[in-house]
């Protein structure tokens, strides 16, 4: 009941999950949860990746007590950008998260009862990779639960992973929302050509054989360097960023101007 009394806050709750690590999964959280941000959306985004809490890095919040009041744990705020992650909770930046899986449930139910995120219009999930007790916690305590957006990249590796994930979700009824494609390709900066150096087509053939709509696809960008490689986003002028804001906008029509 406290849950669903915290949660009741929060009008759209979305997680965003990966057959596996490595797939960028965390930067496309980042970007949407960004995005939504400044479009003016009241927006909260929650790590439980527990064993690779990348959030506050890519959002540069360096080490951080999280503040207590009377209402709960407090979120850290990046511009408009509400921000809980297990990482803030480490006493050291580098420090290792040795845990067992009663111990990361315990945490995440904590993260779900305690925090204080007060009125939002959407509350991003990233969750870590694979099919587990972090992904069972979170998808089965959730009231009104809008839906999973699934990242894999073109290779048949992380294909066969994402299904699994996507198995995951029908056995556990919640619905998934789309698939976004990372790393589709390379863009050359000289010619501006996209170069599939991890193979073709990968995206749309999972998004043929479960029936899921394919949100879209997101090539490596040079730039992404020059910007940590998180906020895409924000470099309105390459590829990527373009590509980014499609897929944003898609999730915005899907889950919150379906209530206009």
């Amino acid at each position: 009941m406290e849950i669903v009394k915290r949660m009741s806050k929060i009008k759209h709750k979305i997680a965003v999950m990966s057959g596996k690590g490595g797939v960028g999964k965390s930067t496309i959280a980042v970007n949407l949860a960004v995005a939504l941000s400044k479009k003016g959306y009241r927006t909260g985004i929650l790590d439980i990746d527990i064993h690779g809490p990348n959030v506050p890095r890519m959002l540069k919040i360096g080490k951080k007590d999280l503040i207590i009041s009377a209402e709960g744990i407090v979120p850290v705020k990046v511009g408009n950008l509400k921000v809980i992650s297990v990482q803030l909770l480490l006493p050291e930046e580098n420090s290792p998260i040795i845990w067992r899986g009663p111990r990361k449930t315990a945490a995440i139910r904590q993260f779900l009862v305690d925090v204080s995120w007060g009125d939002l219009d959407i509350l991003v999930i990233d969750c870590p990779p694979g099919t587990g007790d972090e992904h069972l916690t979170i998808l089965q305590s959730i009231p009104f639960f809008d839906g999973i957006i699934m990242v894999t990249t073109p290779h048949e590796v992380s294909l066969d992973d994402v299904e699994k994930s996507i198995n995951m979700a029908k056995h556990l009824k919640i619905k998934v929302l789309g698939i976004v494609e990372n790393m589709s390709g390379f863009v050359c900066p000289e010619c501006k050509t996209e170069i599939p150096i991890f193979g073709s087509g990968g995206g749309n053939k999972i998004a043929s054989k479960t029936n899921i709509p394919l949100l879209g696809n997101v090539p490596i960008d040079i730039a992404s360097k020059e910007l940590e490689d998180v906020l895409l986003i924000e470099n309105g002028e390459s590829e990527t960023s373009k590509r980014l804001l499609k897929i944003v906008n898609k999730i915005e029509n899907i889950v919150l101007k379906r209530e206009e």
